[in-house]
């Protein structure tokens, strides 16, 4: 949970507010009075001017109830998240005029509340625990829900540094040449048609005059920027056939630039993943995202020196889809390199992960922890908390006790598999934030909802039914989630027990660590059944499938094709569950086709 400026003031009932507190307080900053008393007059008048009025009494040791009841009155919000079994020596009650009771003392009378109001187009919220508390986990819990949840709203960060080189008229230029010259070229990037031949010469013109247009700005990037210009040209003096720009793309080393901030150019042939399926040229500007926190990481126990995560600045049409990455094996080239950098868009990762897990909370119901829900109200923070997610998972696909054939090296096989070497490395994110938690980092506790919420709400319903491995990931945990009596669907509203997730989490994850590792000593075909039998045993196959019939109606000793090919395309149908949220948000997931940091 990060803040800024003096967002949250968190006091003893006894404290003198200070004139810079008071400021604070008057411009929309929370506050958070924890303690048995006695009370300063600075308190209970703030308490009072937000409906909240103190009773003081003699201290007594007891037991709370958590009023969760009450407390969604006030805000849709989880409050009490994590909030087990309190406890404390409760110094006043406290009077409720509009706001919601918290905590309760076994003679009913309200112990901890927190109220909201707004005066002057300034929203400000405070709470109040009328109780000394003990050094508990659930009582730090409780102090961060209302640190979170009394903070201010997020406010848009402005971004007219990233917009500048959007603004230049090279930059336009260059991008309307891309848009003319694509309809011209084949699947393959070639321009087949010799009549179009004269016009995407003179677009290619285009491009290399907007690309050296822009080179100056760029200083970083210009021995890419040269060999990009000679790969166009090269291209269009023979006759605009398949493009190959192997010197160029071997020119282009983001990974060694890793500088939060720095922009990048890249005009290449190439097909998007999750996109355009045709190796058309494309053209984006891009800014590298790499916050201080991910710097040492990157540097310690998470090396990824391949990684390299940027936002979008403006982009061609093969980026206005789904498509979230940026890897050089998408290039049009005449040889394959050994590739030495990936890029992930974190900003489409998380803007869209924004706007489909608020409405899929919306649509079930689902009360949100208050920091998952500061999340998904802010941009800056999903970005940064996606690019801890990506690097770690992204390094895990090549750790780990791995089959003799892992998941990196190319090879058709059941979707099934690729499902759970994707959400493994998902749940080794999630494991290695538990694990940062506890020593104090910040992000890491969001990372956790990221993982939680991407794979639970957008993975199942994004996509098509065939072969969706994501999908069935995604399947896989929450049925998961909601067999370990973790995940609750009654009433027709989603609750979570907060306390027990992390560790039916990682329980999961070591079922499929523990499956990868005795697949060492398994033929393939024995690995590959075991597999279905941990999927099959969570996520309920289609009563058509022939692998849930079990081994002696499969080929097993015919080629693995025919194995293969027995899997069905839908083999993990969705639930009735899955099948009303997908009608109920498939609008808003459809939404997010091109979506960007800007449109979040």
């Amino acid at each position: 949970m990060l803040l800024t400026r003096t967002d949250v003031l968190v006091r003893r009932p006894d404290a003198d507010l200070t004139a810079a507190d008071r400021a604070a307080l008057d411009d929309g900053a929370g506050l958070v009075v924890v303690g048995a008393g006695p009370w300063s007059d600075d308190v209970l008048g703030r308490l009072a001017a937000a409906g909240l009025r103190v009773e003081a009494r003699a201290e007594e040791p007891t037991a709370l109830r958590a009023d969760r009841e009450h407390a969604a009155r006030l805000t849709a919000e989880d409050l009490l998240a994590r909030v087990v079994a309190p406890e404390g020596t409760v110094g006043a009650h406290v009077g409720v005029e509009d706001g919601g009771a918290l905590l309760r003392d076994p003679s009913g009378a309200v112990v901890a509340a927190a109220a909201e109001r707004s005066r002057d187009a300034v929203r400000s919220r405070v709470a109040v625990v009328a109780a000394d508390l003990p050094d508990a986990p659930w009582a730090d819990e409780l102090v961060r829900n209302l640190v979170a949840w009394t903070a201010p709203a997020v406010r848009p960060a402005g971004g007219p540094r990233r917009a500048a080189l959007a603004e230049d008229p090279a930059w336009h230029a260059l991008k309307d040449a891309v848009h003319e010259l694509q309809p011209l070229q084949a699947k393959d990037g070639s321009v087949p048609d010799p009549a179009d031949h004269d016009r995407a010469r003179g677009l290619v013109g285009r491009v290399v005059d907007g690309v050296r247009a822009l080179a100056p700005r760029l200083p970083h990037d210009a021995a890419y920027l040269e060999a990009v210009v000679e790969d166009l040209r090269r291209w269009s003096d023979a006759g605009l056939g398949v493009p190959d720009f192997l010197d160029s793309l071997v020119a282009f080393q983001p990974q060694t630039q890793r500088v939060d901030g720095l922009q990048h150019l890249v005009v290449f042939p190439m097909y998007t993943q999750n996109g355009s399926p045709d190796r058309h040229l494309e053209a984006v500007l891009v800014e590298v995202v790499w916050p201080s926190f991910v710097a040492e990481l990157e540097a310690g126990a998470y090396s990824n020196r391949l990684f390299v995560p940027i936002r979008f600045v403006d982009f061609t049409a093969g980026y206005d889809t789904n498509s979230a990455v940026l890897f050089p094996e998408t290039v049009a080239m005449r040889e394959v390199p050994t590739f030495t950098w990936g890029a992930i868009f974190c900003d489409r990762e998380a803007a869209r992960f924004r706007r489909v897990v608020r409405a899929a909370a919306d649509t079930t119901g689902l009360a949100l922890p208050p920091d998952a829900a500061r999340l998904l109200e802010d941009q800056h923070l999903a970005e940064e908390t996606f690019v801890m997610w990506d690097l770690i998972h992204d390094r895990t696909h090549m750790r780990g006790d791995l089959p003799f054939d892992p998941f990196m090296i190319k090879q058709r096989m059941p979707y099934f598999l690729y499902a759970l070497e994707e959400l493994r490395c998902d749940l080794t994110a999630f494991r290695e934030a538990v694990a940062l938690e506890a020593e104090g980092l910040p992000h890491a506790r969001l990372v956790q909802y990221a993982v939680l919420f991407d794979r639970v709400f957008r993975f199942p319903v994004t996509g098509s039914r065939v072969r969706n491995y994501d999908g069935l990931g995604g399947q896989l945990l929450f049925a998961w989630l909601h067999q370990h009596h973790v995940v609750h669907w009654t009433d027709n509203r989603l609750s979570v027990d907060w306390e027990d997730v992390a560790d039916a989490v990682l329980a999961l994850g070591r079922e499929i660590d523990d499956l990868y590792w005795r697949s060492i000593d398994r033929p393939k075909i024995a690995h590959w059944l075991a597999a279905y039998a941990l999927v099959s045993g969570t996520v309920t196959p289609h009563p058509a499938s022939t692998w849930a019939k079990g081994p002696d109606a499969l080929p097993l000793t015919a080629p693995l094709k025919e194995m293969t090919d027995a899997v069905l395309a839908d083999e993990f149908p969705l639930s009735m569950f899955y099948e009303a949220l997908a009608r109920r948000i498939g609008d808003v997931v459809a939404s997010t086709a091109g979506i960007t940091g800007h449109d979040a």
